[in-house]
């Protein structure tokens, strides 16, 4: 059989999974696997390197067996896997020690004393970002603070796809969508020596890996990844992409100008520019081409809602978040915006801003059943986008919006964004986004296209889009500035209610408005 099928891996926070797809995206086959999060201490979460691999290489057999094909049907092979955090190798390239995922916070205390002493705003110029409680940097300088032995004995800095692809290749690299969340300059987008030495990690830049455009040839299958996984020795692996990047191109996402929204465990909203543009309120790294740049606001505060809201109501059924939307689905399009619902903060895991905040209803009364706070959950969630995507648009014009998740593939609910957003919405009929992306980085790696657009624009996926309804747009702008009106009145609360350390409010500083910095929050303690 040729080879004329290209295989995406895509290795999430809890579930990776290989994807076969046709050269216009028909998914061909699919294989699915579980890694365990390891927590054995507080603020610690962690993933073992090998238990990893063999999840992999068990999926990328099982999707050759669901598609009914072998290795040699295979023309590359494309990764992606959760972003930021750390994963390290000693001298001889072995793991050293286990992962640690973007949900560790053992960094939260470096992170503060950054800010105290002013780095995290001298960094802003010079990276684009500030670093985060997760970043690769803060857990590096934790390591040299806490852990000198194995900090000293550390030979690679590479993140969690590049050990995936190490893996099927033999190769330490990384790519520049990765490379730029923690280590490159924001202007010349390679690593940065004033970043290492301002954070006190210059002794580690040597163990900086190669880095390689997303699109580069990294290699080719080993003869014992071959016998893991399946796949044919010699078969090229292309460099692949950070995750939210993945899903941006999956979804038809390339140009200056594209905003990608995901609404998953984090509210994730990001727009190219041909551009760097910096601002407090989104990071700007590398786009997966020098010369592009992705801005980018988050927070761990959107569709996890619904599913906690879910295991409470209906916690003996496999899906009952999509059976408690089908309820808002049916209310959305049956009684459309006149029917008000509570509003609701969707803070369950954290919120765009710095200090701790909560989760709350507001306005219930007797009257509202339970698909009135479920939609109440949605809108909340869909608020608390809209506030990033009014930031990002300060980075320049939006020439499109394509949405994927929270139910955002239904209706009533893509007709939501559209009408809180205030702009047209896209929803893309693609399955598995985030391999897709990989997977096309892989067709361009071996000519089967020769750029990331044409890969795009070749696919053969539906689109469907919303417009805003003018009068909907109205009545969800006002709610949406009482929902902001409720945020800065209650500022002052919220670390009391976090810590359950209560006062009078006569000795609260009510009122003192609050500016939203990108994902500084990250799944509070009671989550781990």
């Amino acid at each position: 059989m040729p080879q004329n099928f290209i295989l995406g891996i895509d290795c999430g926070s809890t579930t990776t999974k290989a994807v076969i797809f046709s050269p216009v995206g028909q998914i061909m086959g699919i294989g699915r696997a579980r890694i365990v999060q390891h927590m054995d201490r507080p603020h610690h979460v962690e993933r073992d390197l090998h238990e990893t691999w063999c999840a992999v290489a068990a999926t990328v057999r099982d999707a050759l067996a669901d598609a009914k094909l072998d290795g040699h049907s295979i023309a590359s092979v494309g990764v992606t896997a959760h972003g930021d955090g750390l994963f390290l190798l000693d001298r001889l390239g072995n793991p050293l020690g286990r992962g640690i995922m973007s949900l560790d916070s053992r960094g939260r205390d470096v992170h503060e004393s950054w800010k105290q002493e002013g780095l995290l705003d001298q960094l802003m110029p010079i990276s684009g970002q500030r670093p985060y409680p997760y970043s690769a940097t803060t857990i590096l300088a934790w390591l040299r603070d806490h852990e000198p032995e194995r900090y000293h004995a550390i030979g690679s800095v590479i993140f969690a796809k590049d050990w995936i692809r190490l893996c099927l290749t033999g190769r330490v690299a990384t790519d520049l969508t990765e490379a730029s969340t923690a280590f490159t300059d924001l202007h010349t987008q390679d690593y940065s020596d004033q970043i290492l030495s301002l954070l006190g990690l210059s002794d580690i830049r040597g163990a900086l890996p190669e880095i390689l455009l997303s699109c580069d040839l990294a290699g080719v299958i080993t003869p014992s990844a071959a016998a893991a996984t399946g796949l044919l020795a010699g078969t090229p692996v292309a460099a692949g992409l950070h995750d939210v990047t993945s899903a941006a191109v999956g979804l038809g996402n390339t140009r200056a100008g594209d905003m990608t929204i995901t609404a998953g465990t984090f509210s994730i909203n990001e727009v190219f520019r041909d551009r760097p543009v910096v601002g407090n309120d989104w990071a700007c790294r590398a786009g997966y081409r020098r010369g592009l740049w992705n801005c980018m606001a988050i927070s761990p505060a959107s569709s996890s809602n619904l599913e906690w809201m879910a295991q409470i109501l209906l916690p003996d059924q496999s899906n009952a978040a999509a059976a408690l939307l089908k309820d808002v689905e049916a209310r959305l399009l049956s009684s459309g915006h006149d029917h008000a619902v509570p509003i609701y903060h969707p803070y369950l895991f954290g919120s765009p801003y710095e200090m701790p905040a909560s989760a709350s209803f507001f306005g219930v009364q007797s009257w509202h059943d339970r698909t009135d706070l479920l939609q109440a959950i949605v809108e909340g969630t869909i608020f608390n986008h809209r506030q990033h995507v009014e930031a990002l648009r300060r980075t320049g014009a939006v020439n499109r919006i394509g949405v994927s998740g929270g139910g955002s593939g239904q209706a009533g609910v893509a007709q939501l964004f559209a009408n809180i957003l205030g702009q047209s919405v896209e929803i893309s009929e693609v399955r598995e986004a985030g391999a897709l992306g990989a997977a096309l980085t892989a067709a361009v790696s071996v000519g089967i296209y020769p750029e990331l657009e044409q890969a795009c624009a070749a696919q053969c996926v539906g689109r469907r889009a919303f417009k805003p309804d003018p009068e909907a747009m109205r009545f969800y702008d006002g709610a949406y500035h009482h929902y902001v009106d409720l945020i800065q009145a209650l500022q002052p609360f919220w670390p009391r209610l976090y810590d359950g350390k209560y006062q009078s409010s006569s000795k609260l500083n009510v009122g003192v408005p609050m500016t939203p910095q990108v994902s500084e929050s990250v799944l509070t303690e009671a989550n781990q």
